[in-house]
């Protein structure tokens, strides 16, 4: 073994250990706990130098080390793999989303899993509706001067706007707004579908415009995506836990998750399905999250990214147990709602 893959060893032993008790962790400590097969002057050399190049730091005079942000970072890069989950878990999380009713209860049933899961806060994207592709459009009357207008996507996202009309309108107008819509919208992407909207007007006859022009214009809103209304969280009540021995950042965290700016950046830099990305203090450009970490993944049908979930915890997490969690979870969202 050579210099620095031991010290690598005595830093993920580090991790391990103040993941697990979050005390700082001394040399003996490890001598006593892990099997490294070096002296304890070694460990302490080696401790030492990681010291020295910043992936660990002590807290308090005479007391062991902690992981640094940099520590973190390297201890994450430096996975080989992330650990697949036993097969009596993956098939507990299967069987738990498969029992869902619809899209909404899938994503609730998600973020509720992941945040039990985890022990942590849990957040998790509805699908994007510039990558969904609009399925079906119905209008229903709701009087005669109200209309309803339903939208689904192939993700099995759906959107329902009500639509005011000047005039009243009867079941002949109805039946050509459902033809007009069938054939402007269905099939297409919803940001195509947008734009085919914009001039559909201009193509009816003159006594349908004013109506067509009003429906044209609530769905193309309903086509486009509102991202702060998007994003399910569910575990809060495990920020307090979770953030036990950093009290003077729970208002911090608490503040970014409800303005929730943060999460949606994070999640609009998933590029693809499957992909793991992890953020560590500092690097979240949220100064409220410099002492959090953010495991997010995409999830999607193939190679069609659809939306992402993340984890929110502290920098002290344990890595591989929620990479493997966030990973799974959202394989088998994108299964489900890919299928729908």
């Amino acid at each position: 073994m050579s210099a620095d893959d031991r010290r690598f060893a005595v830093l993920r032993a580090i991790v391990a250990d103040y993941v697990a008790t979050q005390e700082p962790v001394g040399s003996k400590t490890l001598v006593d706990r892990h099997n490294l097969a070096v002296s304890s002057a070694t460990i302490r050399n080696d401790m030492a130098a990681l010291e020295q190049e910043g992936y660990i730091v002590q807290p308090h005079t005479s007391a062991g080390r902690i992981p640094t942000d940099k520590g973190y970072r390297l201890f994450v890069d430096r996975l080989s793999q992330v650990k697949p989950l036993s097969a009596g878990e993956r098939r507990a999380i299967e069987q738990f989303l498969s029992e869902a009713v619809d899209l909404d209860d899938v994503l609730r049933r998600a973020v509720r899993l992941l945040a039990q899961l985890t022990r942590q806060v849990a957040v998790v994207q509805y699908p994007v509706l510039s990558r969904s592709i609009v399925r079906h459009v119905e209008v229903l009357s709701l009087g005669a001067r109200r209309l309803m207008i339903v939208v689904i996507t192939d993700a099995g996202r759906v959107e329902q706007r009500l639509v005011e009309t000047a005039a009243d309108i009867d079941d002949a107008l109805i039946g050509r707004l459902r033809t007009l819509l069938a054939e402007s919208v269905a099939g297409r992407s919803s940001g195509e579908a947008a734009v085919t909207l914009a001039g559909l007007a201009e193509k009816t006859a003159p006594a349908d415009r004013d109506v067509v022009a009003g429906v044209a214009a609530v769905l193309r809103d309903a086509l486009i995506d509102h991202p702060e209304e998007r994003l399910v969280l569910s575990g809060t009540g495990n920020i307090t836990g979770a953030w036990a021995d950093q009290p003077a950042t729970l208002r911090g965290v608490l503040d970014a998750l409800d303005e929730q700016v943060t999460l949606l950046k994070l999640l609009a830099a998933l590029d693809e399905p499957d992909a793991l990305r992890v953020s560590i203090g500092e690097e979240n450009a949220d100064s409220n999250l410099a002492s959090s970490a953010l495991v997010s993944v995409g999830y999607g049908a193939g190679e069609v990214l659809m939306g992402g979930l993340a984890v929110v915890g502290p920098t002290r997490m344990d890595y591989p147990g929620t990479m493997a969690t966030v990973r799974a979870v959202a394989r088998y969202v994108g299964e489900i709602v890919g299928g729908r």
